[in-house]
């Protein structure tokens, strides 16, 4: 199983910085430092999202994503609204290993066509996020247009094996991660990678158990729950 630190970026800077000794990771005024330090610890991989294109505030933090890319000692997952073809390519000409799509593109059969025909299927994920059970749009109140069976369907025609499954309700509250929704995506025969919510190191050692491939770790880590090295050693 995976470990997946995560880095968050708004505006040039690090959007969860960690507390100051925590013993998770030194403070970072700028996302670099931040994964350096993180790949120092021991990271194979990071999660990486560009907030500003996520939450279309009109900035973009493309260099930032290049930078951490071009790190050659770590592979690199980008997410944040990747919502054309075009920014996938790109993302991966910088570097990038795997690209993750957001549950809009799903919604749109052409253009999840577009993007996997563009970059491949082996490095596109599917951030299946869901509410209740059922999947949802952050920020958004309506029911989405697509039930979970039809989500993994479109996944399934689209070559794709990789999922990574968030509780919107549970994102960033340290209540813990659905690891049993995760699971039952898991039981489906996709890989996996849990996100949102996840409180400590217990979680690990049980997403670990249940065959999970991967999980990501962001408020738990920057508030010293765990380290990352604890972390690592959890999903052995």
């Amino acid at each position: 199983m995976e470990i997946y630190p995560a880095i968050d970026i708004k505006g040039g800077r690090v959007l969860r910085a960690c507390a100051p000794g925590s013993g998770a990771v030194p403070e970072a005024a700028d996302p670099l430092a931040q994964a350096e330090t993180l790949v120092a610890r021991g990271a194979r991989w990071l999660h990486v999202v560009d907030m500003d294109r996520a939450l279309g505030t009109g900035e973009q933090n493309d260099e930032w994503v290049r930078r951490i890319c071009s790190l050659g000692e770590v592979q690199v997952q980008v997410g944040g609204n990747v919502n054309t073809a075009r920014w996938a390519g790109e993302a991966m000409g910088g570097g990038a290993a795997r690209v993750v799509l957001g549950m809009g593109v799903v919604a749109n059969s052409a253009l999840l066509t577009d993007v996997v025909s563009s970059i491949g299927p082996g490095a596109v994920a599917v951030a299946v996020d869901v509410r209740d059970g059922r999947p949802a749009l952050r920020g958004e109140a309506e029911p989405f247009a697509l039930d979970l069976s039809d989500v993994i369907q479109r996944v399934r025609e689209g070559g794709i094996e990789i999922v990574v499954h968030r509780d919107l309700e549970r994102d960033g509250s340290l209540a813990g991660a659905d690891l049993a929704g995760a699971t039952a995506l898991n039981q489906l025969g996709l890989e996996v990678i849990a996100a949102g919510g996840v409180a400590g190191v217990a979680e690990l050692t049980e997403a670990r158990n249940l065959g999970l491939d991967g999980v990501i770790v962001g408020r738990a880590l920057y508030e010293g729950r765990f380290t990352l090295e604890e972390a690592i050693a959890c999903s052995a």
